[in-house]
């Protein structure tokens, strides 16, 4: 699973003109699921970026998480992040999840995050939006969270 986490001053979403999620201080999170992608790197990837300290403390080094400041969390699908452009001109999306899993997993991204972190606003899976954000530092970061790795049954 990967996302492109942005530090932002403010966020918002608009679908046909209408603001569907806004944040302020906070995280725009540009998810993206991929094939065999699963609900434990969801897990993994929430917890990463709730406790990234990324945010500024009183001597302005980024010492802070998004859980110390009480941040806002705007998570947006983003299935372009698996691109490949490796060849030719036109990027393949042959490693983005099926349109089916992709919205399970960010379905059930979200529902974790809402459950855990008190400002949560979404976009609308699969929908044409329009993203606007101030980003702050600027600070943009990705983030990737590797396969489960398979347990060998030791100890």
């Amino acid at each position: 699973m990967m996302s492109l986490l942005q530090r932002v001053r403010q966020a918002h979403v608009d679908i046909e003109g209408q603001v569907v999620g806004r944040i302020g201080p906070g995280l725009l999170v540009l998810l993206c699921a991929e094939r065999g992608d699963t609900q434990a790197q969801a897990d993994r990837l929430l917890a990463k970026l709730l406790k990234l300290r990324i945010f500024s403390d009183e001597a302005g080094k980024m010492n802070r998480s998004l859980q110390d400041v009480q941040g806002g969390l705007l998570v947006v699908s983003q299935f372009t992040l698996a691109a490949n452009t490796n060849t030719g001109n036109r990027p393949s999306f042959t490693q983005a999840a099926s349109p089916e899993e992709g919205r399970r997993l960010y379905d059930y991204f979200v529902r974790q995050a809402k459950a855990i972190h008190p400002v949560v606003q979404t976009g609308e899976f699969a929908a044409d939006m329009q993203v606007h954000l101030v980003n702050d530092g600027p600070v943009t970061i990705p983030l990737r969270m590797a396969p489960d790795l398979p347990t060998n049954g030791g100890p």
